[in-house]
């Protein structure tokens, strides 16, 4: 059998210790299966250290998704009416200076509404619902929209979606510094296995999440409580980067 080389022993075995206690996390928040620590030997003797760091933001911009619902003894009779009531919505919206391009109907749904008794189920109506998001609203209209919105016709807010138009520059700096964590992790590592690192073998972005931005903080709110109850509080989201990186170890 060919004979482990020291250096190689000693990382081995700091792995094995280090591995529960070297993959804290420094960020705000972590991925599930982060900062996994591992040593590996090919051509070369590596460590190879994941971290992932998090950074907290403050929207500036909201996506509403709410509903036009209306109810009729007939198909015919509850499209028209729902057709109607989104109309008015629709304008209602564009009335108040939203862009044509930020309001989309999303969803129609008619289905009939039923009645369960000893003899089986009966049609008493049908029900119909139109569903429409509103995009890129700037935040400090959200709360004063919500409610005149209602007033229009709306009766069902869905969810209330927060980002930041500065996800992208944050996002940057959330992964330089993951890929910082990184290095000092591989380099206590390094330092404990009696070696030193000898540059970077292979570095990885981990994207588990690419399309998260947004953070829901309000769903299926029943809008006929009334207008005044609609409240904005948006708060802070949370911007995550994930880095694998490969050292060489000499």
């Amino acid at each position: 059998m060919r004979k482990m080389n020291k250096p190689l022993a000693a990382i081995l075995v700091a792995a094995a210790v280090l591995s529960m206690t070297a993959c804290a996390q420094t960020g705000t928040a972590s991925l599930p299966g982060a900062n996994v620590t591992t040593v590996s030997s090919k051509d070369t003797n590596t460590i190879q250290v994941s971290s992932t760091e998090g950074i907290k933001v403050v929207p500036d911009m909201a996506q509403v998704n709410f509903a036009v619902l209306t109810q009729a003894e007939d198909p015919k009779s509850c499209q028209e009416k729902n057709s109607a009531d989104t109309n008015n919505v629709i304008s209602f919206l564009k009335n108040t200076g939203i862009d044509e391009k930020s309001i989309q109907t999303s969803s129609y749904g008619l289905e009939p509404m039923y009645d369960w008794n000893n003899t089986g189920q009966q049609i008493t109506g049908y029900q119909m619902r139109t569903s429409i998001t509103l995009s890129d609203l700037p935040l400090d209209q959200v709360g004063g929209l919500l409610s005149s919105s209602i007033e229009a016709g709306i009766n069902s807010i869905d969810s209330v979606n927060y980002l930041s138009s500065k996800y992208d520059e944050t996002y940057r700096e959330a992964l330089k510094k993951a890929v910082e964590a990184a290095e000092v992790k591989a380099e206590a590592i390094a330092a404990a296995s009696g070696v030193t690192l000898d540059g970077i073998a292979h570095i990885e972005e981990v994207n588990s999440y690419p399309n998260i931005r947004y953070s829901s903080t309000v769903a299926k709110e029943d809008a006929a409580a009334g207008a005044k109850s609609v409240v904005v509080e948006p708060g802070q989201i949370g911007v995550e980067a994930q880095v694998s990186v490969t050292y060489r170890v000499k």
